[in-house]
């Protein structure tokens, strides 16, 4: 003990924590302060025979922690020294050092503020930053400014910003430890390969550094899928007795599995320990001189914005891969193989962002609730939990019935939060505890909260349904004889379900049961769990959500046919997730669900396909309409306000138009440019489009489809919008029609920004010298003069210049071309006719 490093520092802790109430240790991983700081503590006088609370991220450090430590007192655990995790505890009466998941701690506050019978909270591995460790800190600060000033905290990291710590613990004394670390050589291997390469690199630098190093090897993967695939690969390749052990480590394996790959072979055979980051820091293994890191981590990351946490592999921190490399320097000089370049060494993050960042926070704000707590800035945080992902947080705790809408914790929240479970599960399971399905919501919990029962690859994975699992359970639990379970069915996966399920079926149960004879089917159940994934199909395998997110199902799964299902897990996907767990279940049972919010909607709306409005009464779930009737009442302002919307969306050219409207309307544009001084209104398309319900909804009694619209005298309502004066005026100023010299009356064709055309024959236009124009003589029309066969022959606004200059050579093609029309040569004299010839005089 007196040989590690953290001893030349325990006077000066000792001597801070006999006058302080807090304080902080840094010291690097490795150097004995998980074992040796709460043994060197245990009889302070300030202790005053009370217990120490040592708390661990994670729960095969909590164990190998507990166990160190009572060997080193030579006694077993349980004794002087136990430890409590999840499943499992070794506790008496004489335990004064209790090794504990954070999690645990924070339950524990929860019935005990006061921490009774403690006197010291020490937070080893702060530097992790898990949401536990975090809420839990902030309720200790808590409890020691107004409830126990006699309780301490110490606060222990290897890599931490000791000054944001001590600055949260109101100026704690920072205690610093040196390590004992022998040098590292790190060797780069190049650019890091894909994913799906990354067990098959992993292996080849695995057998690289067998050839040319000694001692254990510890490889680090991102997760659980990697390293048995890594493992498959090794056990192929190293077949003789001589070949190393390989052995898995990680959080779901037997305390066997564990002990094999913590501590050095008896019979001496070299180790090849695969392992997930959990022992970057906060475990130690004996024996290894050599690091593989395939440099990736596995981090969840909630996305408030869906209400998902997705699990997203990310290159590891500058700062993990540190703690990585530092622990093939414990024994003596090391080697570290890195799979990624030394260039991109340099472009890794300093560090990974804490997890109250990035998590999911429902179960922190049942506690925070539960602790009286409406709003996080009450306490004091390293980080606050971010606004908007708590907001989604209360959302989803007060449809569950956990918080009220002012987020106090109800009687519901309260049963749910002594449960040791998301608050999700724990909904459900007291749900099936009120109605009398305690033993399939237990095993639906521990389905969920445990890996797949079913092999990875196995037929039965196929499918995303959770009943086939349970079924599948309940034929292990028999020992059913059929072979497909046997072959299919991991076997200590379900093992480790059943305990789970055991032990949430233990759990209290409510003194009166429900005896309304309500039967749960499994998705009825998790519909308790998750109401905001309650989905309806949109096509074959394609479903929305009651929260409005899409999210599809493999095409041959066999949920993928079902109208209604409950999706318990699924990615969070780019656009729409990919379906992982899920079950059926129908119509009528959404309806006949406790608690859930179902609402009436009359919702008036157009309809783009059918161009008509749409007024229906909808029961709803959130985004989901489970069923539709027509609106015997609805409201006749908004039927006008939604035809206005289908008319905007269909054009102003849906209206009734005629071609005479429309010249009436380019007449009165053109006064509005022509003369600006009279104030003319504007009646573009554009204008009346952004108008429409200034102008138009008045007219639109019981218009409630497109053909509707043929009803409306559109002349009459646009000229409503002119005054009788204007009218006048328009009809004077810009004529419809002129009449020319042979005393027709010809069409005056209006463009908007452009001069009003009048296409006539020629020879209507003999004797005629200037060109006709309109709006006060401002502006010159232009005159389009027409063959016999109504063809243009010239288009000019200057009829004088055309009879002086070009008449006489177009006379000579057309006298040809129409010999029997009258064609003079002097057009000034001649007289104008609509007819071939003028009439004898």
């Amino acid at each position: 003990m007196n040989d590690l490093p953290v001893t030349a520092v325990l006077p000066t802790l000792r001597r801070v924590l006999s006058s302080r109430q807090s304080a902080v240790l840094a010291s690097p991983t490795g150097s004995g302060k998980t074992t040796l700081v709460p043994l060197e503590l245990l009889h302070e006088p300030w202790l005053k025979g009370r217990k120490i609370l040592l708390l661990e991220p994670r729960r095969l450090a909590a164990r190998a922690a507990a166990v160190r430590m009572a060997e080193l007192l030579g006694e077993r655990v349980g004794e002087q020294v136990g430890y409590r995790i999840r499943l499992d505890n070794k506790v008496s009466r004489q335990t004064r050092i209790e090794v504990l998941t954070e999690g645990i701690l924070t339950r524990r506050l929860q019935h005990d503020p006061e921490l009774q019978g403690v006197g010291l909270v020490i937070f080893d591995e702060f530097h992790e930053r898990s949401l536990h460790a975090d809420l839990a800190l902030a309720f200790c600060l808590d409890v020691m400014a107004g409830l126990r000033e006699d309780l301490r905290i110490l606060v222990m990291s290897a890599t931490l910003d000791t000054g944001a710590v001590s600055d949260l613990l109101e100026g704690g004394p920072v205690v610093e430890g040196k390590g004992r670390s022998y040098p590292v050589e790190l060797h780069y291997l190049g650019d890091p390969p894909a994913m799906r390469r990354l067990p098959d690199s992993v292996t080849a630098a695995v057998l690289q550094v067998l050839q040319e190093q000694q001692g254990d090897l510890l490889v680090f993967l991102p997760g659980v899928g990697e390293i048995k695939q890594t493992v498959e690969r090794l056990e192929r390749l190293l077949t003789s007795n001589e070949s190393p052990l390989i052995c898995p480590l990680y959080g779901d394996l037997g305390r066997g599995a564990q002990d094999r790959a913590i501590r050095p072979d008896p019979g001496g055979r070299r180790r090849i320990v695969l392992a997930t980051s959990i022992a970057e820091t906060s475990l130690t293994i004996e024996g290894v001189t050599c690091v593989v890191d395939g440099g990736w981590s596995r981090m969840p990351r909630f996305l408030p914005g869906i209400g998902l946490t997705r699990l997203e592999t990310v290159p590891v921190s500058r700062a993990a891969a540190d703690q990585r490399a530092g622990r093939a320097g414990r024994l003596g000089p090391g080697h570290c193989y890195r799979l990624w370049s030394e260039q991109r060494q340099d472009r890794l993050p300093a560090q990974h962002p804490p997890e109250i960042q990035e998590a999911d926070l429902a179960p922190l704000a049942l506690d925070l609730a539960q602790w009286g707590v409406n709003d996080p800035a009450q306490l004091r945080w390293l980080d606050v939990p971010p606004a908007g992902a708590f907001s989604q947080a209360r959302e989803l705790l007060e449809s569950i019935n956990a918080l009220d809408r002012q987020g106090r914790i109800t009687k519901t929240g309260q049963q749910i939060a002594r449960l040791p479970l998301h608050p999700r599960l724990g909904h459900m399971l007291l749900v099936g505890m009120e109605h009398g399905e305690s033993a399939m919501a237990a095993d639906i919990a521990a389905l969920l909260s445990e890996q797949d029962i079913f092999r990875r690859g196995s037929r039965e994975t196929w499918s995303v349904d959770v009943e086939r699992r349970l079924t599948a359970l309940n034929h292990w639990r028999e020992q059913d004889s059929r072979q497909s379970y046997r072959q299919n069915l991991d076997r200590a996966g379900c093992r480790r379900v059943d305990k789970v399920s055991r032990q949430w079926r233990q759990l209290p149960k409510k003194e009166e049961m429900s005896a309304d004879g309500r039967l749960f089917s499994p998705g009825g159940l998790l519909a308790m769990a998750y109401p905001d994934r309650i989905a309806k199909q949109r096509s074959h395998g394609s479903y929305l959500l009651a929260s409005g997110r899409g999210a599809v199902l493999a095409e041959n799964d066999v949920l993928a046919g079902e109208r209604y299902i409950v999706v318990a897990k699924m990615d969070a996907g780019r656009t729409e997730g990919r379906i992982q767990l899920a079950a059926a279940l129908n119509k009528d049972e959404i309806r006949a669900l406790p608690g859930l919010r179902l609402h009436r909607v009359a919702r008036i709306e157009w309809d783009s396909a059918r161009h008509r409005v749409v007024a229906r009464d909808e029961e709803r779930l959130g985004a989901l309409m489970l069923a539709s009737y027509p609106l015997e009442t609805p409201d006749p302002e908004t039927i006008k306000q939604t035809m206005l919307q289908g008319i905007e969306q269909m054009g102003i050219e849906s209206l009734p138009w005629t071609d005479k409207l429309r010249q009436w309307q380019t007449r009165v544009i053109c006064m509005r440019a022509w003369m600006p001084e009279n104030n003319w209104p504007d009646l573009s398309d554009r204008w009346l489009t952004e108008h429409l319900g200034e102008w138009l909804e008045p007219w639109l009694d019981g218009v409630t489809r497109r053909e509707h619209l043929q009803r409306l005298n559109l002349a009459d309502i646009l000229q409503n919008l002119l005054s009788w004066e204007q009218r006048k005026v328009l009809d004077e100023t810009l004529p419809t029609h002129l009449t020319v010299p042979s005393g027709s009356r010809k069409v005056l064709t209006y463009e908007v920004g452009k001069a009003p055309v009048l296409a006539v024959r020629l020879q209507e236009m003999f004797g005629l010298a200037d060109t006709p124009r309109v709006c006060h003589n401002r502006i010159q029309i232009m005159l389009h003069l027409l063959s016999p066969a109504q063809r243009p022959i010239q288009v000019t606004q200057d009829l004088r210049g055309f009879w002086d200059r070009t008449y006489s050579e177009v006379k000579k093609e057309l006298k040809g071309r129409y010999p029997k029309h009258h064609w003079p040569d002097d057009p000034w004299q001649a007289q104008a006719t609509a007819r071939a010839k003028p009439r004898s005089r």
